[in-house]
């Protein structure tokens, strides 16, 4: 059986499994959504930095789904290592993480595979290094202990969106309550990530947030699908674009009407909470859900 074991525990979350209950449950019970959302969200966008800065906006979208029966969460991830243009599906077996193993929906991986022809293909090995998927793993295993997930690594391309729509067709089909998550960050801004067009300083950390960043999220919010990747090319404010762009693409086939924003918020505020100043770099995390 093809196991793919977690590679960001004791990095990104804690590596021992009461620990990174109790931290799941500390997220949860902090993350109070205030919008009034539909009675079934089909879809979400989380951030896949370390829990102690995007584990709060993560938990948000995961405590929506709460409402409603999921027997499936079909998980667009962001790419940063492998190469490529299609999109990567990790179609059997199980994946590792500190709660123990999560089965993948092979019948719903094959469907999914089948829908999208061309645009997907079946590639356990690229999966290996990547933690966007990871991170969200244990938040699924705590909230839906019986659910199953399919993991698919989308690559930012002219071609992303039809990966979502793809898996929408597929998931639409399926006799059982399937949803899905799609995760990227923001702009990722400072010396660090060699990226200071507005210069250093709070002033500049307040315009990759409120300006840079919010034109990704509000693209997305009113589900422009097919704008994401190139408007993240362009202005550098998101690492997962096609993965946020198939979600969209999904959302929208799979009936939701528009995207409700749970959180926005930065690493550097987050900084800023937990030692008393934001340092020189930054990167945001939202939390959306669609409905």
């Amino acid at each position: 059986m093809s196991v793919r074991k977690a590679v960001v525990a004791g990095k990104f979350y804690e590596s021992g499994a009461a620990q990174c209950r109790a931290h799941i449950k500390q997220m949860l019970g902090s993350a109070q959504i205030k919008e009034d959302l539909p009675q079934k969200i089909v879809a979400g966008i989380v951030p896949h930095a370390g829990w102690a800065y995007s584990g709060k906006p993560a938990a948000m979208v995961f405590s929506a789904f709460q409402r409603q029966a999921v027997d499936t969460f079909v998980i667009f991830g962001a790419v940063h290592y492998a190469r490529g243009l299609m999109g990567m599906l990790y179609d059997r077996g199980q994946w590792d993480s500190p709660l123990g193993p999560i089965e993948v929906d092979e019948q719903m991986a094959e469907a999914i595979r089948a829908e999208g022809g061309k645009l997907i293909e079946a590639d356990r090995h690229n999966h290996s290094p990547e933690h966007s998927i990871e991170v969200q793993v244990p938040f699924i295993q705590y909230l839906f202990p019986d659910a199953k997930i399919v993991p698919l690594l989308v690559p930012p391309s002219a071609h992303s969106h039809l990966v979502g729509e793809a898996a929408a067709r597929a998931m639409a089909k399926a006799d059982k309550q399937v949803v899905c998550i799609g995760s990227t960050d923001l702009t990722h801004y400072g010396p660090s990530y060699y990226y200071t067009p507005m210069g250093s300083g709070s002033k500049a950390l307040a315009w990759a947030k409120e300006k840079n960043d919010r034109f990704f999220i509000d693209q997305t919010l009113s589900m422009q699908a097919e704008k994401l990747v190139d408007i993240a090319q362009t202005y550098s404010n998101a690492c997962g674009s096609g993965a946020a762009a198939a979600t969209v693409a999904a959302a929208r086939q799979l009936g939701a009407e528009r995207g409700y924003l749970l959180a926005h918020i930065t690493s550097a505020e987050v900084m800023e909470e937990k030692h008393g100043q934001p340092g020189s770099d930054s990167v945001g995390y939202a939390a959306i859900v669609f409905g």
